[in-house]
């Protein structure tokens, strides 16, 4: 992801068209036709037929405007799919019932894994900036709290969160790609079972001694179990493991 200056007008641009009618002291008339109506027509769209059919032409006949009325509000596909992306997001989990910082920080994992999962189209969205809308950064400071109370400066924090995201991220990518890709073909495995018994018969032990290993480990395992807050294992392990860290550093530092 590269990041652009906040005097980039193209990082003006997304600003203005993601905060527009959120910014307090605003009079007048609106128009019927806005951003957020547009973005809300968007995610239905997407969420219906995926990202391949996100149009301008698509989302003006779901209005009912014309094309030309749409980019009148939003100037391009790609801040289209900026703000379909953040209001597809959704709110933040409320955390203030977590036992302590990790549950916190489990809690929000688990949120933002069941998000991309429910819309996985979002992880296609093209990053070309950090996120700006009102709903990442309410995501991002959501996660940041419980980090600052473990005892994480800001700095830390933020980079901390940036880790997080990106396990999230990664994980689910990967997760949803495969599922998509994979198990809706004729003639190829449909599980992840399956899939794990094709390889271990097709590599040869001698050149690929660790993944043999592995594979034998995990089929002589069976399949494993999710953890209680709703974590598959895949993404458990990664954040339990990177808070298992933060915690012991923090308690060093603090000494």
């Amino acid at each position: 992801m590269t990041t652009r200056d906040s005097k980039d007008p193209d990082l003006r641009r997304s600003l203005t068209l993601l905060w527009e009618g959120r910014q307090p002291g605003r009079r007048g008339p609106r128009s019927r036709l806005s951003v957020e109506l547009i973005a809300q027509a968007a995610v239905k769209v997407a969420d219906a037929d995926g990202l391949e059919a996100l149009s301008m032409q698509r989302i003006a006949a779901e209005l009912g405007y014309s094309t030309m009325s749409l980019y009148n509000h939003v100037p391009s596909k790609d801040l289209l799919l900026e703000v379909a992306a953040d209001v597809g997001a959704g709110a933040p989990p409320n955390l203030d019932d977590a036992a302590d910082f990790r549950e916190a920080v489990r809690l929000w994992a688990g949120a933002l894994w069941a998000g991309f999962h429910r819309r996985p189209w979002i992880l296609r969205v093209p990053l070309d900036h950090a996120p700006v809308g009102p709903n990442q950064l309410a995501w991002l400071d959501r996660l940041l709290r419980p980090l600052l109370a473990a005892g994480l400066t800001g700095g830390e924090a933020r980079a901390a969160a940036l880790h997080l995201t990106a396990v999230v991220r990664g994980t689910a990518q990967i997760s949803t790609s495969m599922a998509g890709q994979y198990k809706r073909d004729d003639g190829i495995p449909h599980t992840d079972a399956d899939l794990t018994h094709v390889v271990a018969d097709l590599i040869d032990p001698e050149n690929y001694p660790a993944l043999t290993a592995v594979h034998a480990a995990e089929v002589a395992a069976g399949p494993r179990q999710t953890s209680k807050d709703a974590l598959p294992f895949e993404l458990a392990f990664g954040v339990d493991r990177f808070l298992d860290g933060l915690q012991t550093w923090a308690a060093a530092k603090s000494r």
